[in-house]
């Protein structure tokens, strides 16, 4: 009977999580508001993956005999080779904003991923253990939560060169407290069902039951929430770049294409423009789809 208990029982919190998470992405794929981000957001995505290669210009190279062309249209002494433009060393726009916005995907994505790791693993320890070890954890959070993520990026980034793995773990650092508590909460609601006093009875080990049953039934729509952090991380990652603790040049990115711009915006706009309007084209799709997710969470957890 043991046997029974202990292999039965993740069968189903695992299914029905699964059935759940389907249930809120065909909601939330129903909605227009998710499917005009989703297409926005595909298109840039290729665009930043494929378009800088396939163009063949290099977002570095200077070129002092096209600096200053404005984008296609506008003036008299545009391009067709630069169809947005070029800086004030004749660098070309499109590719080096869709270069930034490949940076700020990366970052984004991967810092998005550093705090869900970190925060998911203690606040489920946290929640599952509880006692001294939900104590330490909380306070641990509760430590974190008190320094502002700008202050910890100048401790960290500015008195070392910044690259893009110290800046994904600043950021991921930064912000895992919020994942910790919500995973605490969840869990210490449900190590109290019955699922998992089953395969206590039947034998598993704490770590099977949090790797096989716990984590399986919660992270999807930890995972759904996560999606709204990636903008912001991505809006995080533009502010440290502006401020000069981002990747540093000549590779762009959008804080420092932006901060490089703002010198030129009565005579040539559109240095920090063209950035700025990816990353709010970037930022509202995955708004969008994030809004749409969250809205669909809410709804069939609400009537369930």
């Amino acid at each position: 009977m043991s046997v029974t208990l202990a292999t039965a029982g993740p069968a189903v919190p695992h299914r029905t999580s699964q059935s759940i998470s389907r249930r809120i992405f065909a909601k939330a794929a129903s909605t227009p508001g998710f499917r005009i981000g989703l297409a926005v957001f595909v298109v840039l995505a290729l665009a930043a993956a494929l378009y800088p290669e396939l163009s063949g210009v290099d977002p570095t190279k200077m070129n002092v005999k096209a600096r200053l062309l404005p984008p296609l249209l506008v003036g008299s002494n545009w391009s067709w080779a630069h169809p947005l433009g070029t800086d004030q060393i004749g660098r070309d726009m499109l590719v080096r904003s869709l270069v930034g916005l490949r940076y700020s995907f990366l970052i984004g994505i991967a810092s998005v991923a550093v705090m869900l790791a970190i925060g998911c693993a203690l606040g489920t320890i946290a929640g599952y253990f509880g006692g001294r070890i939900d104590a330490v954890i909380m306070r641990l959070t509760d430590a974190q939560l008190s320094i502002p993520m700008i202050i910890l990026a100048i401790a960290v980034l500015g008195v070392s060169r910044p690259t893009i793995p110290a800046i994904i773990l600043v950021l991921g650092v930064s912000n895992w407290p919020v994942y910790a508590r919500i995973m605490r909460s969840i869990v210490m609601t449900e190590r109290q069902r019955e699922y998992v006093r089953a395969a206590k009875i039947g034998g598993a080990t704490d770590l099977r039951i949090i790797v096989t049953l716990l984590l399986p039934l919660l992270l999807p729509p930890v995972l759904f929430t996560s999606v709204l952090d990636v903008a912001r991380m991505m809006i995080f990652e533009s502010t440290l770049g502006f401020l000069g603790l981002g990747v540093q040049p000549p590779t762009p990115t959008f804080g420092n294409i932006i901060a490089d711009g703002r010198k030129y915006l009565i005579n040539a706009w559109w240095i920090a423009t063209m950035p700025g309007m990816f990353l709010g084209l970037t930022l509202t799709s995955i708004n969008l789809m994030g809004a749409s997710l969250e809205r669909a969470r809410n709804a069939i957890h609400g009537g369930s």
